[in-house]
Order: C-alpha cells, then structure tokens, then sequence
C-alpha cells in the first residue's frame, strides 16, 4: 500500500435530513458512527452523477478546500 495526494476536484453538498440517500454510497464505519449526520457531505463525482458518496465531516474538513 502506498500514499496518493489528490490531485482532482469533487462535487460535494452538505447532508441534510430528509435527503435522499438512494444510491448514496455510505462505508460501513461511516454508518456505525451515526451517519449520515450533520456536517457530512454527499460528493458526486464530476464525470459520473451517479457516483456518489458521503465524506464524513471530520475527514472532510482535513483533507478538503473550497475550489479556487
């Protein structure tokens, strides 16, 4: 295993109750620690809308930015 840097953009919306999930990829750590939950974003993948996925607020705020 090694380390990757990313080096592309993401799409990402903040969760909000009442969202629909389907078809919203969600690890099963994520799930275990209560999400989805507010402060997590669902990411879509820029060249496929139906590639989705929640990012955990935690990680997203140490590894994400807003695009310039």
């Amino acid at each position: 295993m090694g380390k990757w840097r990313k080096t592309g953009e993401i799409e990402a919306t903040p969760w909000v109750p009442g969202m629909d999930m389907y078809r919203v990829s969600v690890g099963a750590a994520d799930r275990d620690a209560g999400s989805p939950k507010e402060g997590d974003m669902i990411a879509t993948n820029p060249q496929n809308p139906d590639d989705r996925w929640l990012i955990a607020r935690a990680y997203f705020d140490a590894n994400y930015e807003p695009s310039k």
